[in-house]
């Protein structure tokens, strides 16, 4: 097992070194020990932080990804879960690829006003306000 510091830890990971020092608070991962008054990481710990950052792009929150992590260095892996978060990232998909289409219409549409494209129009009626005003009292 080769140590790393956390300077070397954080660099290779890309991260701060107060990321990492967060991380510590949080339970994610543990240092081994010290050098000085730097902390000193088992290298498997890199692993351990790549598990993390790919939750994060999942879109998992640290607690959720601490749930899924044993202090032990193995795994709780929370297979529910994560099939719920793949279906919130499919209906995400479907979501932004109408996104997307929808604005590529828009930039090539040759309708004097898009108002009186009946493609554009349909496109409207499919949009929901993310945050509703509340009603007027």
């Amino acid at each position: 097992m080769r140590e790393l510091d956390i300077g070397e830890v954080a660099r290779r990971a890309g991260l701060a070194a107060s990321a990492l020092r967060y991380y510590e608070e949080k339970g994610l991962v543990q240092p081994i020990g010290r050098r000085g008054l730097r902390r000193v990481y088992a290298d498997d710990v890199l692993e351990r932080l790549a598990l993390i950052a790919l939750g994060r792009a999942a879109g998992l929150s640290l607690d959720d990804i601490a749930a899924m992590l044993a202090a032990d260095g193995g795994t709780r892996i929370d297979r529910a879960r994560l099939a719920a978060r793949a279906d919130e990232l499919d209906l995400a998909i479907v979501q932004m690829t109408a996104m997307r289409d929808g604005l590529r219409h828009a930039a090539a549409c040759r309708a004097s006003s898009h108002l009186e494209c009946p493609r554009f129009r349909a496109l409207l009626r499919g949009v929901r306000p993310a945050n509703p005003p509340a009603a007027s009292r």
